[in-house]
């Protein structure tokens, strides 16, 4: 299994010094039962329309605050468990786009949380949260061809060796390391603000794991606290 060892840079820690992440690693396995992934979608998406978790608009509120606090305008750039909420508010439910998209969005969504999934082993070295100076290559798509695009000075950003992998901390993900069903080692962070307890920040990785491990028999997963609360 990769060895994965998120860095959150001091700046960002001072931005937000009560966030905290759960980092979980998998290393895959066949993927044999699909369909786990749209039962958790169709389960989530139900329970977005009935209202969610008592602290979850209290959680987004607190993500766009943090997004403000960098200069993103959370009306047009939001996080992505809010991106995906009001979606769903809309629309009833989401499309499906993947078994592992659809879970760890899935998951996003029931919680109130923004969940990223990355194949790791496309990163150059260790994925890092740090504040932008406006220099760092993002690769994304426009128009239907690939293209290259430059954060923000001060936005805050993940990214690795190469360059950013996910702009304005969650909102939009890179084209290089995308997650999809088909990859062999897999990264996942649930990102958290103190809004949202510690033990529904457990809660919901476990039930990713769970999850992945009823898609993945055999898979091996490993999960580590990031933040305050870390042993």
């Amino acid at each position: 299994m990769l060895s994965v060892l998120p860095l959150i840079d001091q700046a960002v820690a001072e931005l937000a010094p009560e966030f905290r992440a759960l980092s979980i690693v998998v290393d895959a396995a066949s993927l044999t039962h699909p369909e786990v992934a749209q039962a958790a979608l169709d389960r989530a998406c139900k329970a977005v329309q009935e209202g969610g978790p008592s602290w979850g608009e209290a959680h987004l509120a607190a993500w766009a605050e943090t997004f403000r606090k960098f200069g993103a305008k959370p009306q047009r750039t939001p996080c992505s468990a809010e991106a995906l909420r009001k979606r769903v508010l809309r629309d009833g439910s989401l499309p499906s786009l993947d078994p592992i998209v659809d879970l760890y969005n899935a998951i996003s969504i029931e919680y109130a949380i923004p969940v990223g999934g990355e194949n790791i082993e496309a990163y150059v070295g260790s994925p890092r949260l740090v504040v932008a100076d406006g220099t760092e290559p993002f690769d994304t798509m426009k128009e239907g061809a690939p293209a290259f695009e430059y954060p923000d000075p001060g936005e805050v950003v993940w990214r690795d060796d190469k360059g950013v992998t996910c702009r304005r901390w969650n909102w939009r993900q890179g084209v290089r390391t995308r997650l999809g069903a088909d990859a062999k080692s897999m990264w996942f962070i649930l990102e958290s603000l103190p809004a949202m307890p510690l033990e529904a920040l457990t809660e919901a990785g476990d039930k990713l794991i769970e999850g992945l491990q009823q898609m993945m028999p055999g898979v091996q997963i490993e999960s580590s606290l990031i933040g305050p609360g870390a042993k």
